[in-house]
């Protein structure tokens, strides 16, 4: 029991805490207040003093840019021309036709994928026609992305363009009604075989979760899925609430999928299962890449945690930080991170370190020596500070710098039209094979193309040459700048060359490219899952039962 003169004691302290706090919280605000009104001050002295016109809003933008790029790269400021974009970001939809487009040589847009069911297929567009004129404006010349722009508007308004048709070359004028286009999380669902079901899910937007509803009942309704395969390669994320929605389709009611901490007690959230579960039973497996970030990781590290799922591929990417969007007057808004998330376990997943920058501003990964140890529901160990390590370890496969150099060129699109124009149809797309001689037309079109067949080797030998050519090294030793030469030389391939000797990697690409213009994304999806080795190696690895062991308490929670 407290004394009298304990108690008053222990009174004048708590006083003298809370004055202490007054101060300071008044000295804090006091600095605010300081500092904005003299960058107000500088703004005005720059407008009435500086010896040159100064655009004031684009130097406050981009005074804005610069200070939020001293916390992280998620914390951006988006004005009010940006605001679609975030629409777009956050539901996957805008008005528009529904076409993916791209600049031809010749300066001109073509179609290079149209969107299923979307207002360019009903009006007949095709991968290849090209859009010569757009509410009679050229597109010569145009960027792509004041080409976007116009196509895109209010749903219900009529666009009108010009089209140059790659089957047949007609010019047509086509007048397309403008609709609401919505991207689906769900990329591709189907089956890999006779009892291993599959979904792709590209992202997380509103209500998408519903689409992967969809796609399970479907898949259970069929009556041969025995397993199924999430597959989130490539997902950077999106919404939280509907990673937990998806994560409640697999555990029962109520379970803990996340939880989120910030700065302030009002920032603290659990995030739990609300509606009964689809199948609580039936062996996951979940695919994950160094693409797979934020919202992919809450879902990963959720069903890992709770011995729900084995996960399978590479370490995820590490993003464990909370966004939210504050409107911060004229139609403007700040997303702002607001809190770190933690998977059940109680690990966080965050991978870079940004409140701990080096002198040069330079952030850094988590030491490992600072990576703790958690354990999952069955008692198995897992750990924070890195992404999401997976149960089953596989590696993807690579590409040679010259084989995307020409993905990212276009070279194999581009032939994908060419091909597309000149046959009507082709074989379904998990069963399409290119013809040995038709690789041989390929490999005449690519060899006239613009792209950078240097591989990492040639590009470094190149470097040392140059370097001992500066330092005069090659004048002291003679024929060192000979020999290395022919050294290059022998490294150094044609195109033709480089095309014959990896006809086995890029055939398979250009199948998957020349499937996806006839049968839009699906096909490409269905054509890629047939040579995706990364996955058959993790089936192989996975016995397709509950992958690790469960308590008798787990087992009643599935039995509900």
């Amino acid at each position: 029991m407290f004394t009298g003169i304990f108690k008053k004691t222990l009174m004048s302290a708590a006083v003298t805490v809370a004055a202490v706090f007054s101060v300071y919280a008044q000295s804090e605000e006091f600095n605010t207040g300081k500092y904005l009104e003299i960058q107000s001050m500088i703004l005005r002295t720059l407008e009435s003093q500086y010896v040159d016109s100064v655009k004031l809003d684009e130097l406050i933008h981009k005074g804005i840019d610069e200070m939020l790029s001293t916390l992280d790269p998620y914390t951006v400021f988006i004005p009010e021309e940006n605001e679609e974009a975030l629409d777009i970001m956050t539901t996957a939809s805008y008005g528009g036709v529904g076409a993916l487009i791209q600049k031809t040589p010749a300066g001109y847009i073509i179609i290079a994928e149209p969107y299923e069911g979307s207002a360019a297929i009903k009006a007949g567009l095709n991968p290849g026609d090209t859009i010569v004129a757009i509410e009679g404006v050229s597109t010569k010349d145009l960027p792509v992305d004041q080409c976007s722009g116009k196509m895109r508007g209010r749903p219900g308004t009529v666009l009108n363009m010009t089209v140059v048709k790659g089957r047949g070359g007609d010019t047509v004028d086509v007048a397309l009604t403008r609709e609401r286009i919505h991207i689906p999380d769900v990329v591709y669902y189907g089956f890999l075989n006779d009892s291993t079901g599959y979904i792709q899910i590209g992202g997380f937007t509103q209500d998408g979760s519903k689409d992967v509803r969809r796609a399970l009942e479907s898949l259970k309704a069929d009556g041969r899925m025995k397993r199924l395969v999430l597959d989130l390669r490539g997902n950077g994320g999106g919404l939280m609430d509907e990673a937990v929605n998806i994560v409640s389709m697999f555990v029962p009611k109520g379970s803990l999928v996340v939880s989120a901490r910030g700065k302030h007690p009002e920032t603290y959230f659990e995030y739990r299962t609300e509606t009964a579960p689809v199948d609580t039973l039936m062996p996951l497996m979940v695919m994950v890449n160094s693409g797979s970030a934020s919202s992919s990781e809450i879902v990963a590290g959720a069903l890992q945690d709770m011995d729900r799922a084995a996960v399978a591929g590479i370490r995820t990417y590490g993003k464990g930080l909370v966004q939210t969007i504050r409107p911060v007057g004229y139609n403007t808004s700040l997303k702002v991170t607001t809190a770190k998330y933690y998977t059940p376990s109680g690990r966080c997943v965050q991978a870079i370190d940004y409140s701990h920058r080096n002198e040069d501003g330079s952030v850094g990964t988590v030491p490992d020596s600072l990576k703790k140890e958690f354990r999952t529901k069955g008692g198995r160990p897992v750990y924070d500070g890195g992404g999401i390590t997976p149960d089953i370890i596989v590696d993807p496969d690579t590409y040679s710098r010259p084989v995307l150099s020409m993905i990212y060129s276009n070279v194999l699109s581009d032939y994908a039209i060419k091909y597309f124009n000149a046959h009507d149809s082709i074989a379904p797309a998990g069963e399409f094979r290119l013809a040995d001689e038709e690789y041989e037309d390929f490999v005449k079109f690519a060899s006239k193309k613009e792209f950078d067949v240097r591989t990492e080797a040639q590009i470094e030998m190149e470097g040392v040459l140059d370097v001992a050519e500066q330092e005069g090294l090659c004048d002291n030793l003679e024929g060192l700048s000979e020999e290395m030469q022919e050294l290059l030389d022998r490294i150094s391939l044609t195109k033709d060359e480089f095309l014959q000797a990896n006809k086995s990697r890029i055939k398979p690409l250009l199948e998957d490219e020349i499937a996806l213009k006839y049968y839009l994304r699906r096909g490409g999806v269905e054509s890629a899952l047939r040579q995706d080795t990364q996955l058959a190696r993790a089936l192989e690895l996975w016995d397709g039962t509950v992958p690790f062991p469960v308590s008798q308490e787990a087992g009643e929670e599935k039995a509900e």
